[in-house]
């Protein structure tokens, strides 16, 4: 009594200020900005490979959250919210009554509208001043906010506000919004929620982290039946409902969504080398990914990645010193398929790496150039049956090593004196290669190849590589990045058409409609192909004779562990200087892949032969491969592929 007796002054003056507040808040507006959700990244059959966020929210519609969480919250927070214009003085002088009564805070004098003022105000601010000025305990704040709630009842519609708020506010465990805790909480969408599950989300608003039921189980459920037994004083649950609801446990059953490259479903490196795109290539800001809530459709296929991780895996266990790298493109667009290592990605575990060396220039390929030089021989004008006989070792008439001409030896099958070039190219002869480039005169010829293939050189650049006329250039000595060599060869396997690697195919921003830059146009995510970077009848060609080396039948090749029945397949062994690493590049008409193998923290004797390198080929390949009918690669150049006469003479001494 004595309480009711002190407060009768401020119930009596609640209706003047009330309107005082309305008064000084005219021209004042506030508008409801559009909340960004999560940016969703999806696999090329549309499945989720991860999200990127700062704050975990998906927003959702007024029509898409159950009419009961609605209820719920209402009833628990501001139960006259449909009767007052955003500033409650009733409710605010009866709470304080009840507080004041209590000797603690048992229920709030803020209405749902000032609630979304305050949390606002806080989420936009974009300073450390701004911040303190949203939560300050102070008169001029409350006024403030009193005052922007009532233009906001001005300008929106309740069921607006009540939308907004349940898209804002914090339901604890780094969910915001009632959508991002329907799914982390029960693992359902918020139109979805029972009575059970709103009312345990409606009750975690005024301490998410107090009440939280995987953390605190019997504080929830206390403070869900709170919640529970105030809808059924307001007429909103009957008597039956509220004994059922408050006998049910409290069933947790969501999860965190993922969040960033290092929680990927699938594809974690796939997704550091797509992060490193949009950024750069694209120009995305880091903001715009975590916070514009964009989707972003990826050309992964989860089944060739899941196959390219578990071929590699059965070569070589996870985090072996031994890095097994496999990478995958498709021809004609350059969509990058997969990329697969014995690795997991962005940990601090052993086994972790945080390096994409599906794209690093860590060791040389071998072999696997004497592809771009035996392109360079067929561009000018040799055949695939130019016959050499050379000595073993080979002294190079054009190359230098120091002092000294440049010397190679011959090993194994390809030690033959007198070989074509499609018989020195599956028994990977590096004197007859080194002999092509002494016809050839100059290294330049194959460089320059190789880069229209889609070759990049770090190390040393092509020019460099020209300038210094390396001989070894033919042996494959440069550094090179595995998804280059997938690239260069997924070249000849489009008859000629090279297509810079790309791991998007389309950027949405929020509302679903293609992203745009600053100048106003669409964000360019197409494809970038050069139709006959190389000329059909080499590219044609060189597959045909590429074939030899991995379907069976041809004494001294070296990929028939790459082969799968069936299917024509084009390819190339390749082992580096001192065995440091061992390649295999192989392709069909669909695809193309590179599977590298090497220490990527030190120099290491790989100790395997380049057919390991084609066996992971084989084991990722043959389920992507098996069932489907044969494609067949188009005929090689009739003339290329017959003649042992150069159509044009030869450079050189």
């Amino acid at each position: 009594m004595l309480v009711a007796a002190l407060l009768l002054p401020w119930v009596a003056g609640g209706g003047v200020l009330a309107r005082n507040l309305a008064s000084t808040s005219s021209g004042l507006s506030m508008q409801l900005g559009e909340l960004t959700g999560n940016t969703r990244v999806l696999a090329a059959d549309g499945s989720l490979i991860t999200e990127f966020y700062t704050d975990n929210r998906t927003p959702v519609t007024g029509d898409q959250i159950a009419e009961v969480m609605k209820q719920a919250q209402v009833d628990i927070e501001d139960a006259r919210f449909y009767e007052h214009n955003g500033l409650d003085v009733q409710g605010t002088i009866r709470a304080l009554a009840r507080n004041v009564a209590a000797g603690s805070v048992e229920q709030g004098g803020s209405t749902l509208t000032q609630q979304l003022v305050k949390q606002t105000l806080l989420q936009t601010a974009d300073t450390d001043e701004e911040r303190q000025a949203a939560t300050e305990e102070s008169v001029g704040r409350k006024v403030r906010e009193a005052r922007l709630a009532l233009a906001l009842e001005q300008q929106y519609s309740k069921d607006d506000i009540l939308t907004q708020y349940l898209n804002t506010v914090y339901f604890g465990q780094g969910a915001y919004g009632v959508q991002a805790a329907a799914q982390r909480y029960f693992g359902v969408d918020a139109r979805d929620l029972s009575l059970t599950q709103a009312a345990t989300l409606a009750g975690l608003v005024q301490s998410p982290a107090n009440d939280d039921p995987i953390t605190h189980p019997d504080a929830a459920r206390t403070r869900r039946d709170e919640v529970l037994t105030r809808m059924h004083q307001l007429g909103h649950v009957s008597d039956q409902q509220l004994a059922d609801a408050t006998a049910a446990p409290i069933e947790v059953v969501g999860r965190q969504p993922p969040n960033g490259c290092i929680d990927a479903t699938v594809g974690g490196y796939f997704c550091a080398y797509l992060y490193d795109h949009l950024t750069g290539a694209l120009g995305l800001t880091q903001d715009q990914i975590a916070d514009g809530g964009l989707t972003i459709r990826t050309t992964l296929r989860p089944d060739m990645q899941v196959a390219g991780d578990q071929a590699v895996l059965r070569a070589l266990p996870m985090g072996d010193p031994l890095a097994g790298i496999y990478t995958a493109v498709e021809p004609g667009t350059g969509h990058v398929l997969a990329m697969s290592t014995n690795r997991r990605y962005g940990c601090a575990e052993p086994d972790c790496e945080s390096v994409v060396l599906n794209t690093a220039y860590g060791q040389g390929s071998g072999s696997t150039y004497k592809v771009f030089t035996a392109a360079a021989a067929l561009d000018r004008g040799y055949h695939a049956d130019f016959t050499l006989t050379t000595s073993n070792p080979y002294v190079s008439r054009v190359y230098r090593d120091g002092d000294g001409p440049y010397v190679v030896r011959a090993f194994a099958a390809a030690d033959q004196p007198t070989l074509t070039m499609e018989e020195a190219l599956y028994r990977s002869s590096n004197t007859y290669f080194v002999a092509l480039e002494d016809e050839l005169g100059s290294v330049e010829g194959p460089v320059r190849m190789a880069e229209r293939m889609g070759m990049h050189f770090t190390a040393s650049s092509a020019d460099q590589i020209i300038a210094g006329n390396r001989g070894s250039f033919t042996l494959g000595a440069e550094a090179t990045s595995p998804l280059d060599l997938a690239s260069a060869y997924s070249t000849l396997a489009a008859a000629g058409t090279q297509c810079d690697p790309t791991p998007v195919t389309q950027v949405l921003d929020r509302t679903g409609e293609p992203l745009t830059g600053g100048d106003g146009r669409p964000v360019d995510t197409g494809v970038t192909c050069r139709p006959d970077a190389v000329p059909r009848a080499v590219a044609t060609t060189l597959a045909q004779m590429m074939r030899k080396d991995v379907e069976p039948g041809y004494e001294g090749q070296t990929g028939t562990a790459a082969f799968v029945p069936g299917h024509q397949i084009a390819g190339k062994t390749g082992t580096a200087q001192d065995a440091f690493s061992i390649a295999f590049g192989g392709f069909t008409p669909q695809y193309s892949a590179s599977v590298m193998v090497f220490n990527p923290k030190q120099n290491q004797d790989v100790g395997q032969s380049s057919s390991t390198a084609a066996r992971i080929w084989h084991d990722a390949m043959e389920p992507v491969l098996s069932g489907r009918p044969t494609v067949p690669f188009p005929p090689a150049d009739p003339v290329l592929a017959g003649s042992t006469t150069p159509a044009g003479p030869p450079a050189g001494p």
